[in-house]
């Protein structure tokens, strides 16, 4: 098989970074994609760092063994953990996440940003990196949302103990005057509908799904691996689209299918 022609891996902590994953198939439609949960060991963000890395550098084992062209660490705990030695370790481009605090501070009106996200990303030095670099000119104010995670893996979009986390964890957000959220969290954008019924209508969430996909795109445009098979693909046909997970729970295959929608 052609360089262009492999798949690519995504790989998150566990569900959540197959909102990731529909970014990527909605802009590359005709690349192969094969996408790990690491559900066993979700959540990364209440994890040493060290441990985070040991565990990214197994399921990147496991999609470079896959043949994969390009990796997507579709998680902002794992990349803030452990992206630096995974790109000294494999040599193919690998996309990470981050915090949309740049486009948020340029979006919010009231100079008052809002963070949700896991613990371990808000400790994280890149999340400080983050902050020093675009939050400057904003206040900028956290919240780390522990046990929602776990909400969204268990495919819990819209209990009452979901609304309740999320009304808990939103609140001190408003409290304090912000008009713009990040979601820094691949999990999140699975219950943007809930925390938009929380927040108000003229409150704006951000996730960087969007702009993962298109940096992914960039790398694989400079590097002349956009696969060929667009050329050949009927245009209502679209790709392969592979999952794993090491999920113990019964209804694993049911929540994937949920959260992809098919």
């Amino acid at each position: 098989m052609s360089k262009q022609n492999k798949p690519i891996g995504v790989m998150d902590s566990g569900v959540g970074g197959i909102s990731v994953l529909k970014h990527i198939h909605a802009l590359l439609p005709h690349e192969d994609l094969m996408y790990v949960a690491d559900s066993l060991y979700a959540p990364y963000g209440n994890k040493t760092a060290a441990e985070i890395t040991n565990r990214c550098m197994i399921v990147a084992d496991y999609l470079i063994a896959q043949d994969v062209k390009a990796l997507v660490v579709a998680c902002n705990t794992a990349t803030a953990a452990a992206i630096d030695e995974l790109r000294a370790t494999f040599d193919i481009p690998i996309i990470g996440m981050e915090p949309a605090v740049k486009p948020a501070a340029a979006a919010s009106k009231s100079g008052i940003i809002g963070v949700l996200a896991t613990v371990g990303t808000l400790k994280s030095a890149q999340f400080a990196a983050l902050l020093e670099n675009y939050g400057r000119d904003v206040k900028v104010v956290t919240q780390g949302c522990v046990g929602l995670v776990e909400c969204i893996e268990r495919g819990e979009l819209d209990t009452a103990e979901t609304k309740a986390l999320i009304r808990q964890y939103a609140t001190p957000l408003l409290v304090e005057g912000a008009d713009t959220i990040v979601l820094g969290c691949t999990h999140y954008p699975f219950v943007k509908h809930v925390i938009q019924n929380v927040v108000g209508d003229q409150i704006t969430l951000i996730d960087t799904g969007a702009a993962v996909a298109k940096q992914l795109k960039r790398q694989l445009e400079e590097k002349g691996l956009l696969s060929t098979s667009q050329q050949k693909m009927p245009s209502n046909q679209k790709s392969k689209v592979h999952f794993w997970t090491n999920s113990e729970a019964e209804n694993a295959e049911q929540v994937t299918a949920k959260l992809w929608g098919n």
